[in-house]
């Protein structure tokens, strides 16, 4: 069993390279919950999924309390929603760095950004990713599998569906805010369902493709 680090905040010490923010404000959102995790949960930025108070991952918005609430569900969670308490679960963004409210990050800062997201990820060695929203399943498929260009990113279609990745699978999960009154109903069956096999016979091996 692995045993990658204990820390449950930024568990690698990482560092911003950049800092948009006023003075007082936090710089960036780092990475959160337990380190030794099959599931790793990946957002888009601060300002889509929350955590520029709390500095936790999937807080604060309604998109990320939607996905925390998910995570619950299935057991991952526990403990007050600001400080939650993960087990076999990691959460972190594509893009760690806060901007001020209202700014989405420029192509450039994503791309300045995805050495810190691969390290991090590639650290954690999780056997899921659960990339959420149209901007981190586009990216997580780009750089972790062979399907992309194959795949319309048509989030509707992608959600809750199984893809092999290159030693990972990938399950997308739509914005929560754009949720039909069936999707909740289907990332938490799916997740039950590889809760409910050899999920870590994964690695490596071929998988459902959507």
């Amino acid at each position: 069993m692995k045993n990658v680090t204990d820390r449950t905040t930024n568990p690698f010490g990482l560092r911003a390279p950049f800092d948009r923010t006023a003075p007082g404000e936090r710089t960036a959102v780092y990475g959160y919950g337990d380190a030794n995790a099959d599931f790793h949960v990946i957002g888009d930025h601060p300002g889509v999924h929350g955590g520029k108070r709390t500095g936790v991952p999937f807080t604060e918005t309604d998109a990320g309390t939607g996905i925390q609430e998910i995570l619950r569900e299935v057991g991952f969670v526990s403990g007050p929603a600001d400080e939650p308490v993960l087990e076999n679960a990691f959460l972190s963004y594509i893009h760690l760095c806060c901007l001020p409210n209202g700014h989405d990050p420029t192509r450039e800062q994503y791309d300045t950004l995805e050495r810190f997201f691969d390290a991090e990820l590639r650290a954690i060695n999780a056997h899921i990713l659960l990339p959420v929203g149209e901007c981190a399943t586009d990216h997580v498929l780009h750089e972790y599998t062979t399907q992309r260009h194959r795949l319309e990113l048509d989030m509707a279609t992608l959600h809750g569906t199984e893809i092999r990745g290159r030693g990972f699978l990938v399950v997308p999960i739509r914005n929560p805010d754009e949720w039909d009154d069936d999707d909740r109903k289907t990332i938490v069956a799916t997740i039950e369902s590889i809760l409910g096999r050899d999920y870590r016979q994964t690695k490596g091996v071929a998988t459902l493709v959507g």
